[in-house]
């Protein structure tokens, strides 16, 4: 079931404790084009099916990137294209609109997802792995 985009919004100004709907709206376009870039095939389809149209689009249509980023430079790289941010409020940015992006797609899409990309981003999805 895909989100409604203010439920969406709503959800990511709740957890980046984001104090305009612009800033949150802001957060969820740099993160998700800056994730698209990362995942391949079925798994960016199927998130992109369970969120809002316009981040969906910007999910299939992302960033380009040569690698897949480890976390760190994920985070580097959003807060890059957020004015004003620094590496900790790009954190906050990143697991804000991730661990929505997250609860959107289930545990097993996330699984999937968390595959294709390197390790310590299940943490940035709010999904500390125990392994």
């Amino acid at each position: 079931m895909t989100l409604r985009h203010e439920t969406f919004l709503d959800h990511v100004q709740e957890r980046g404790e984001y104090k305009t709907r612009q800033e949150a709206e802001r957060a969820a376009r740099v993160v998700l084009a800056l994730l698209g870039a990362h995942l391949v095939g079925d798994a960016r389809t199927q998130l992109a099916a369970r969120i809002p149209e316009g981040f969906a689009l910007i999910l299939l249509n992302p960033l380009q990137t040569a690698e897949p980023l480890p976390p760190e430079r994920f985070v580097r790289a959003t807060a890059a294209w957020i004015e004003g941010a620094t590496e900790h409020t790009a954190t906050w940015d990143v697991s804000a609109v991730l661990s929505v992006a997250a609860d959107a797609a289930g545990d097993d899409l996330t699984n999937q997802i968390l595959l294709q990309l390197p390790a310590g981003y299940d943490l940035l999805f709010g999904r500390p792995r125990s392994d």
